[in-house]
């Protein structure tokens, strides 16, 4: 086996391994299972008027727990093995940094991609068994918007560890950006409106820039939600964008994606990784 091979087998089976990925996976399906079942007997829906309840509690679960999640399991990836010295190991063998990244960010992006399919299944299997009934095409869209997030999320962590020295330090940032990019939703901006009276172009920026506001807001067009929902920012862009809403927040996350992950690979190679 080749040894770019090997140590993507290695990584897969070190992300599958990961405990903070384990328990936080756990939590996942756990609440969203909870959430599902509380929601539809407390609220007495049935059939496919009980999935627009479910899948708003969903979202508001997603918002919360799958930035923390990628943020710090992402944040782990390559400073808990620089901490063990595993790093400095694989240095030492005819491994290129493009093979030992492209590995890690594989075994990340399996793990994160593992932990929203488990955590919607069982929330599935829940609604199913209560007879609630939805449209495919919204279950499919709010499941990949979910997996957008995490992937994006997950490379602003991988950024993050690939500059950490120690694990501490590294999820300490990643809490921190965790809250930034929480903060910075629908009260953020509109105490930045009221307490600096910016324009409504800066709002709408800070609305795109904001992955965790994009994929609500994404989330919530993909589902015809109601406008009135989204906040200052989901209805400024709505005025704005239109039809093209749901594209243009897709786009958000995905250059998210793109940018957080190809700076992270840039890092990786012009830094010292190990």
């Amino acid at each position: 086996m080749a040894p770019g091979v090997t140590i993507a087998v290695v990584e897969l089976r070190s992300a599958l391994r990961n405990r903070w990925l384990q328990y936080y996976t756990a939590a996942f399906a756990l609440l969203a299972g909870l959430l599902a079942f509380g929601g539809l007997a407390a609220a007495g829906y049935g059939g496919a008027a009980g999935f627009g309840p479910t899948a708003a509690g969903l979202i508001s679960l997603d918002l919360v727990i799958v930035p923390l999640m990628a943020l710090t399991v992402g944040a782990l990836a390559y400073c808990r093995d620089r901490e063990r010295g595993t790093l400095s190991y694989l240095g030492a063998l005819p491994l290129s940094v493009d093979s030992i990244f492209r590995a890690k960010a594989l075994g990340l992006a399996v793990g994160l991609s593992m932990a929203v399919a488990l955590g919607f299944s069982l929330a599935l299997v829940v609604m199913a068994l209560m007879g609630v009934g939805g449209n495919a095409g919204d279950l499919a869209a709010l499941v990949g918007l979910t997996w957008l997030l995490a992937l994006a999320m997950g490379g602003i962590g991988l950024a993050i560890s690939v500059n950490a020295r120690r694990v501490p330090a590294a999820l300490g940032l990643a809490i921190v950006s965790w809250l930034l990019f929480v903060l910075l939703g629908d009260l953020g901006i509109m105490a930045t409106a009221m307490a600096t009276h910016v324009g409504m172009q800066v709002l709408l920026w800070l609305t795109i820039l904001n992955p965790i506001e994009a994929y609500k807001i994404a989330a919530i067009a993909a589902l015809s939600g109601s406008v009135d929902v989204l906040g200052p920012g989901g209805r400024l862009a709505t005025d704005i964008f239109g039809g093209a809403l749901l594209p243009v927040m897709v786009g958000a996350l995905c250059a998210w994606l793109a940018a957080s992950g190809g700076a992270a690979w840039w890092m990786a190679r012009h830094g010292d990784v190990a």
